[in-house]
């Protein structure tokens, strides 16, 4: 097979991270997992979410591979999550203090790392749907997306 064709599978199964989006991702984790009280300014996080979050905290050291539709859409649940927290709290840094504040653009860019990676997990999410349909002739089902597996 063409070098091409042969490495497209890995291509889709490997979500690389910067520094910064890892460290803005365990940022973004953390408040997640604390502002869980009533009187926070964080989405309250139903037990799936924070689950999947406390899952992706433990695997956040470096480049993340995933064999299964099913398995990345864990990560993606999580990173959703955390995106959101993110977003929360950069606007109430921006309310409390000022726009050019140096709390508010600390939290615009960890909200804006995060969302990149949350980008490129819906792009691989799909890719991997199609590569699905492509070799089943069908959607994927819940099935499918547990049992096709994508090789490293």
């Amino acid at each position: 097979m063409p070098n091409g064709v042969a490495h497209a599978p890995e291509t889709i199964v490997i979500l690389y991270f910067s520094f910064e989006e890892l460290r803005a991702l365990k940022a973004g984790a953390d408040v997640f997992l604390i502002e869980d009280g009533p009187s926070s300014a964080a989405v309250l996080a139903p037990s799936e979410k924070k689950e999947r979050v406390e899952a992706l905290i433990q695997v956040l050291v470096g480049d993340l591979s995933v064999s299964t539709l099913q398995e990345l859409r864990g990560v993606q649940m999580a990173i959703h999550a955390i995106v959101e927290c993110l977003r929360v709290e950069m606007e109430a840094v921006v309310v409390a203090t000022h726009a050019a504040d140096e709390g508010a653009v600390g939290a615009y860019f960890d909200f804006a790392h995060a969302l990149i990676v949350s980008h490129r997990i819906d792009e691989m999410a799909s890719e991997m749907s199609a590569m699905i349909e492509l070799v089943t002739g069908e959607l994927p089902t819940h099935g499918s997306a547990r049992e096709f597996r994508f090789p490293d």
